[in-house]
């Protein structure tokens, strides 16, 4: 179930890059996420009351989904958009990856969980891939102030979705499932751009076209009432450290969606990033570790 999962996840977000690059234009950006929060929160609690499925939250459960929504369904998403307008996406996505390193920290922070040796060593491989596969875009940034405004937000954002997880992860101890926790959370983070979009004079234009309405389809459902379902679902069961590796693979997707879509050419550097993403993630699911000793039988 945890495989199904996490290919889930990684073939999902892997794709949704496409839908995100479809949505820029007429829409500004915030008001663009505002509407896939919104639709994908109206989803899940449509589908929630129908199948008399949607729990009941007290205070600090509320709490838990107003500080997920503001941090998982806002901030990281503006952090990650207003990065790309100074750094490639291919260097988002590198430090992006390294969720899987801020979640094994914050959880030992947070909850006091031990770091896996392993699942340490597979980010740092997984890391090194994706620096391999995106080579020509980093080797090609200059060093400059928009860069490294650029590289902040990325950081920002990525240490942002860290703190979402870790935040899920307590709504789950508590008892309050995926599926309700992400309906209350979304809610809260479009209500939260709402009020900022609305504070901000940002207009709220809407775009008909079929590429935009396509796109915002994609990015609510498939990609936020499924994608992050399954994701904190994993959370749960895996811990964060090891679901967050699924962060260094969904790039990997999203290169191979290119080189259909838009002829990305792979390179000897680029296969061996490959190779080294994926035995990252063989790393994380395997129960072998360079660090376990035999134990003479």
């Amino acid at each position: 179930m945890n495989l199904f999962l996490y290919f889930l996840t990684v073939v999902i977000w892997g794709t949704t890059w496409i839908a995100i690059k479809l949505q820029l234009g007429v829409v500004a950006i915030p008001v663009s996420i505002f509407y896939r929060f919104a639709l994908a929160a109206l989803v899940l609690f449509a589908g929630l009351l129908l199948t008399r499925k949607l729990q009941k939250l007290d205070r600090r459960g509320h709490a838990l989904c107003v500080g997920q929504g503001l941090c998982l369904f806002c901030l990281n998403f503006l952090c990650f958009y207003t990065a790309t307008q100074w750094i490639p996406s291919g260097l988002v996505s590198v430090v992006f990856s390294a969720a899987t390193l801020w979640n094994a920290l914050n959880a030992r922070l947070w909850f006091g969980t031990r770091v896996a040796p392993r699942v340490m060593l597979a980010g740092a491989i997984g890391f090194s891939g994706l620096v391999l596969l995106f080579w020509p875009e980093l080797a090609s940034q200059q060093a400059s102030h928009e860069t490294l405004l650029g590289l902040g937000f990325a950081l920002l954002g990525t240490f942002c979705f860290s703190t979402g997880n870790m935040l899920s992860s307590l709504q789950q101890r508590a008892g309050v499932r995926p599926l309700t926790g992400n309906a209350y959370s979304m809610f809260y983070g479009a209500t939260i751009l709402l009020a900022g979009c609305l504070v901000a004079g940002v207009p709220f234009q809407f775009d008909t076209s079929s590429e935009y309405v396509g796109a915002l389809l994609y990015l609510a459902i498939p990609g936020s009432v499924i994608g992050f379902t399954a994701y904190l679902t994993l959370v749960g069961r895996m811990g964060p450290a090891r679901a967050a590796y699924c962060t260094v693979l969904f790039p990997v997707v999203a290169l191979g969606v290119s080189t259909v879509a838009e002829g990305y050419q792979w390179t000897p550097p680029a296969l061996v990033g490959l190779v080294l993403v994926m035995a990252g993630n063989l790393l994380v699911f395997t129960k072998w570790s360079p660090f376990m000793r035999r134990v003479a039988g």
